[in-house]
């Protein structure tokens, strides 16, 4: 079995694991469960697969304040991220390196999509700038364009954006 279609059957597992379990509290613990009620899941999804290298799995339930929900889930073997050429992610995290950028993921998360929204915000520079930030994000993939003049963060980025900014905290 490749690797994707192994990694896919363990998202699939464990998503029917939890869904068997029912919801978990937004405390990040399961009731009787312990703290590590989503690792001790995937422990075991991993020797099912004999992964005996292990795996990381990030996932999220987010609802934002212009309602809209995303859930989203994703697991990766170490061996195979081991092997990875890590200089390929250079950009997408090049891209996140501005304070002005991350200001304008915010934003657009907090429903201004926008650039005339955007351009109206102090400190953010001027209109060209912003422009700049903003293919900047788009041509890394943490912004797409579905109209002329707005944006929003692909389904698919909006937790993992969430993760990054959690594994940054100090």
């Amino acid at each position: 079995m490749e690797l994707e279609e192994r990694v896919a059957e363990l998202e699939r597992r464990l998503g029917a694991l939890e869904s068997a379990r029912g919801a978990a509290p937004e405390t990040g613990t399961e009731p009787g469960g312990g703290d590590f009620w989503a690792l001790e899941g995937f422990r075991g999804r991993l020797a099912e697969a004999g992964a005996e290298d292990g795996g990381v799995l990030f996932t999220g339930a987010v609802r934002l304040a212009a309602g809209e929900r995303y859930e989203w889930q994703y697991g990766a073997l170490t061996e195979r991220l081991l092997q990875e050429d890590w200089a390929n992610a250079a950009d997408s995290f090049a891209a996140l390196g501005s304070g002005v950028r991350l200001r304008l993921l915010r934003e657009i998360l907090g429903g201004r999509r926008s650039a005339a929204e955007l351009a109206e915000l102090e400190g953010l520079g001027t209109t060209g700038q912003i422009y700049h930030h903003l293919r900047q994000l788009t041509g890394a993939g943490w912004l797409h364009s579905p109209d002329r003049g707005r944006y929003e963060i692909p389904a698919a980025r909006v937790v993992p954006l969430l993760v990054v900014l959690t594994a940054a905290r100090p």
